[in-house]
């Protein structure tokens, strides 16, 4: 089966390279040619791990094809899966010009039957929109060519990745016609032989899926954050809250930790394309509004706790971060809670060093120089007067405490994912602050 995946982004790079793995014929399209050019010279653009040796093997075997014209595969492949950016408007609503554009383009150049899936989180109705522009194009040619549009949501998690993509949860499928239905099922039967749920929907059900999914993820986090603020002023321990509900079935323990925020490119943007949907259509989304404001007050939530430790003021103080991507296993600081940390000490007149196993380079090119890159977890804290932990990386679960509790001038540690224990780092000697305790 021939196919075509228009942006080589996080998900139209890794799904593209996922489809080769399980024997599909991929092209990888993207208009920006540095991009085509790196990937054509074996060089990766994002961070995701196994990925570089995946994307190798498959494009050495002539599975996996890279190109900036979509004209060029067009009369022989089946499927083009648009995975273009959908960044957030101004009013925080999902740009749709790049899906469109990949609409039109497809309308201009298709030459027989071929079915346009969208692949980017697009909110309910897009697949109308490109539907419509499809057929424009085709009119102005003056040509009738029969074609079908589709939703296949990503739910694809940073750093897990792959194993996501080849051992799915569910794959969900929005079609409006029994063709389009048949060939997603021949394309997806591979994920089908080993029982992994393929669901198929209507189209709208498909798109809607995807927010509603992220935005009861995002829920459950702000929910944990929110109990965990109340846990310190009552006097209870949020990990124990935690595990208490959890182990109710009905509820479960997934998502359930607390911590200072989430970021990414899904969460926080999705959650506010949902609310600014349901603006649209006369609805008031008042459990999200309250998701996201909670999130944004996270986020700020360790400086809160340092600026109280050092009486309001915190001119001077050196502050080491541990950790800048959201999340581990990726360099991805879109909505990261280091960003408005960085910001916050900077401006009460902090000097802060920064360190990341992954993420500087990212950090570098975001921010500049505004902070000290570290060369590692403990040149970061050198000479420092507090330590934030901002993303639980595995490196930073056991580090030697002795040497760092002689290299920091203050032994002041603020873990904002709470993943060192409380009387441990007492017995070190540190003085130790954590979320919802």
């Amino acid at each position: 089966m021939n196919i075509a995946i228009v942006g080589t982004g996080y998900v139209g790079l890794v799904s593209g390279t996922c489809f080769a793995e399980m024997g599909v014929n991929v092209t990888c399209v993207d208009v920006n040619e540095q991009k085509i050019q790196s990937l054509l010279n074996g060089q990766i653009p994002i961070y995701e791990p196994g990925l570089d040796e995946m994307v190798l093997r498959n494009y050495k075997e002539g599975r996996l094809h890279f190109t900036t014209d979509i004209t060029t595969c067009l009369d022989s492949v089946d499927i083009v899966f648009s995975a273009v950016g959908t960044p957030p408007d101004e009013d925080g609503s999902a740009d749709l010009k790049y899906v469109l554009e990949v609409a039109r383009t497809v309308g201009r150049n298709m030459n027989k039957y071929l079915i346009l899936v969208t692949k980017s989180t697009v909110p309910v109705g897009t697949a109308k929109k490109v539907k419509q522009a499809i057929q424009e194009e085709l009119d102005k040619r003056g040509v009738q060519i029969p074609f079908d549009v589709a939703s296949n949501p990503e739910f694809l998690k940073e750093g897990a990745a792959i194993k996501d993509f080849m051992s799915p949860d569910r794959v969900v499928i929005g079609v409006e016609s029994e063709k389009a239905k048949e060939m997603m099922t021949r394309l997806y039967r591979p994920l089908m032989l080993n029982n992994f749920r393929v669901i198929f929907t209507d189209i709208p059900s498909a798109e809607m899926i995807k927010y509603a999914a992220n935005s009861m993820l995002a829920t459950r986090i702000s929910f944990m954050n929110d109990i965990a603020n109340l846990c310190e002023l009552v006097g209870a321990d949020v990990n124990m809250v935690r595990k208490g509900i959890g182990a109710d079935s009905r509820i479960g323990s997934k998502f359930l930790y607390p911590g200072c925020g989430y970021g990414g490119s899904c969460f926080p943007k999705d959650v506010k394309a949902l609310i600014k949907t349901a603006e649209k259509n006369g609805y008031d989304m008042k459990v999200l509004k309250a998701v996201e404001e909670v999130n944004e007050e996270q986020k700020s939530i360790l400086f809160k706790k340092l600026l109280k430790h050092y009486n309001g003021d915190l001119k001077g103080k050196v502050i080491a971060i541990w950790g800048l991507a959201f999340k581990p296993e990726t360099d991805d600081m879109r909505e990261a809670t280091s960003l408005v940390m960085i910001k916050k000490l900077t401006e009460a007149g902090c000097t802060v060093k920064v360190y990341d196993p992954v993420a500087m380079d990212e950090c570098k090119r975001r921010i500049g120089e505004t902070v000290t890159y570290a060369t590692d977890m403990y040149d970061a804290v050198l000479n420092a007067d507090a330590l934030l932990l901002l993303t639980e990386w595995k490196q930073f679960r056991l580090p030697s405490w002795g040497v760092i509790k002689k290299s920091m001038n203050q032994p002041v540690i603020i873990d904002g994912r709470n993943i060192y224990d409380t009387e441990e780092m007492k017995e070190f000697g540190f003085e130790y602050m954590c979320i919802g305790k």
